[in-house]
């Protein structure tokens, strides 16, 4: 029953992934949320095969499997999802220069940083100074992510912002429990974990774009409303 939820854990995030990332790009243009979702659902399709083929911690896949996470944890849903978001909080447009360089550095920070995975942070100080890092960067998104919040409650988007926060929080707990405080009733493989970690970013995926849609929809609204009123007659 574990693995069957595991498993269908896994593929409600592939399919936010793929889904909401496409809608993301192609509706709004936003490339840097778009792209990282699909990175996300990528990792989580990478996690599914290499469960399926048994698993082998000596396979390429399992290698694939640490970048992918190093990739996301450090700079693509912290950096890359902030200004991903800042696009309908603060009417954010990079260049596609900007979109380029910010993937690249992602891409330079997981092939460094995941050479430390596997490392017990209670006694590698390497491992214990990357696992540190991605907390803090988890915790430094999050106060961004507040300010959404913020911003969807005055918008009048309420239960997005509840949703917002409440998925927010969860991720919180997750990048705690990732490196430091590990489930004590888990199994060697760490299955009640993954489990929860990946319902949890498939739902940080899918509240996130509902969220943004909401504000999206409301700047809209509201530079129509300041258009018409500016040709209002007086």
């Amino acid at each position: 029953m574990k693995d069957i939820l595991f498993l269908l854990a896994d593929v409600w995030m592939i399919f936010v992934g793929y889904f909401f990332g496409w809608k993301l790009i192609r509706r709004y243009g936003n490339y840097l949320l778009g792209l990282e979702l699909m990175v996300v659902a990528t990792s989580g399709t990478n996690f599914l095969v290499w469960s399926l083929l048994g698993a082998n911690p000596g396979s390429i896949l399992y290698d694939i499997a640490y970048f992918f996470d190093a990739f996301s944890r450090s700079l693509g849903v912290t950096l890359i999802l902030v200004m991903g978001l800042m696009k309908v909080t603060r009417n954010y447009k990079p260049s596609p220069a900007v979109d380029v360089g910010v993937f690249a550095l992602a891409t330079a920070a997981g092939l460094f940083l995941r050479q430390f995975h596997g490392e017990d942070p209670r006694v590698d100080h390497g491992a214990f100074a990357v696992a540190a890092f991605y907390v803090a960067v988890n915790l430094a998104t999050a106060v961004f992510l507040a300010y959404f919040v913020k911003r969807l409650w005055n918008a009048g988007a309420k239960w997005p912002a509840i949703w917002t926060g409440l998925v927010t929080a969860a991720a919180t707990t997750i990048a705690f429990t990732y490196d430091f405080f590990p489930f004590p009733f888990d199994d060697a493989n760490r299955t009640f974990f993954y489990t929860a970690a990946l319902a949890t970013w498939g739902t940080q995926g899918f509240v996130y774009y509902f969220a943004y849609r909401a504000l999206h929809n409301y700047n809209a609204a509201s530079g129509v409303k300041t258009v018409q009123e500016a040709g209002a007659p007086s």
